[in-house]
């Protein structure tokens, strides 16, 4: 069979994974290497992280953003603009089933988008501020996303998205009138998140095993929202405010009982006693102590997000023929590109290599 005729190829349908997993394992042969990135850290200025990349499937996205100028920002943006090509790829390749399920998956990226938006309106951060951490690989593009962090306000923003009929701003306006009295941003966060969960949870309804996986995967990202809020909570001032109202229902491990026993602790030792027999005991002990030096609920935060990613990175292992290889490369992919974004700013502003080492993310 020519090339041509294997880029002609039409798109499977129903549940057949047999043509999507052979060229997505194509495409992960092409992921970068430990030792590249490691090259890359030490690399002397930032036109040298250029050349290097100029040598990877990043080249063609490179060439097109550098025409905009040699900086740090406009490599920034060739990273994303790749990483969303790569999606789409994938998207593209998949069968009917796969479509469904990467809907589902994608939809997260347009929470962590919306989200985003509203903490910048928030924190009162600049449109550009806020668009240096979006990441437009969902329905939302990246000038929907300028265009949303061009708004004044959080309120604007809701307005917005409901003019464009997109879901997310049902949850905002729900919890609008609270936040505007209290100012209170997790009102925000936590409406947003139930959506997502509940739209989510709506997309992989009937059975088979491709299904239940990204099942569990939601539920355990569930569990580790709900995780990082109860050891929030722990130092929070809630006056008369019922802590289960912070409670995300959908996780897998980390049920009402348990986020009540949780929310209940007075401090992280005795949340990680509680945790130690779950998934999650070891993530939670192995920042233990650099949280006791900190104080910042920041290093959770990370290592609940690590565990997550590796139990992503792992989804492709049990069933070569399955949804698990699609999912597992689109996390691999985001992973690389944010290792890569953190290198070419902390090469750019002159950041010790082991300060890089500490800030990327598995490798």
């Amino acid at each position: 069979m020519t090339t041509t005729a294997r880029a002609q190829r039409p798109r499977p349908t129903g549940k057949d994974y047999g043509y999507t997993n052979a060229r997505v394992r194509g495409m992960r042969s092409r992921l970068l290497k430990r030792s590249f990135l490691e090259d890359l850290m030490r690399s002397p200025d930032l036109d040298a992280v250029i050349r290097k990349l100029m040598e990877t499937e990043y080249a063609a996205d490179l060439e097109e953003r550098l025409l905009q100028g040699r900086t740090a920002n406009q490599v920034d943006l060739a990273l994303r603009d790749n990483m969303v090509r790569s999606y789409r790829k994938v998207y593209d390749l998949a069968n009917d089933e796969g479509r469904e399920i990467l809907i589902a998956l994608l939809g997260r990226w347009d929470l962590f988008n919306v989200k985003t938006v509203v903490r910048g309106k928030h924190h009162s951060l600049s449109t550009e501020e806020i668009l240096d951490s979006v990441m437009p690989v969902g329905q939302m593009s990246r000038v929907d996303l300028e265009e949303l962090a061009r708004q004044e306000s959080v309120k604007a923003v809701a307005d917005t998205l409901a003019t464009w009929r997109l879901p997310f701003a049902e949850p905002l306006n729900a919890v609008m009138p609270q936040y505007v009295e209290t100012h209170n941003l997790a009102l925000l966060e936590l409406a947003l998140d139930r959506y997502y969960t509940e739209w989510a949870t709506k997309r992989l309804q009937g059975r088979g095993v491709n299904k239940e996986l990204v099942k569990r995967f939601i539920g355990a990202q569930v569990d580790t929202i709900n995780l990082v809020t109860a050891i929030r909570l722990l130092y929070a001032d809630l006056g008369e405010q019922d802590p289960m109202s912070f409670f995300l229902p959908g996780g897998t491990v980390v049920g009402e009982a348990l986020f009540q026993d949780l929310v209940s602790k007075s401090d992280v030792d005795e949340i990680y006693e509680r945790l130690k027999y779950t998934p999650y005991g070891r993530a939670v002990e192995a920042v233990a102590i650099k949280y006791v030096e900190t104080g910042s609920v920041a290093v959770f935060e990370r290592a609940l997000e690590d565990y997550l990613t590796k139990q992503a990175f792992t989804m492709g292992r049990g069933d070569p023929l399955g949804a698990g290889v699609m999912v597992s490369y689109l996390w691999m992919k985001a992973n690389e590109v944010t290792n890569l974004r953190i290198i070419v700013k902390g090469v750019s502003v002159g950041m010790p290599v082991d300060r890089m080492e500490e800030e990327l993310i598995v490798v």
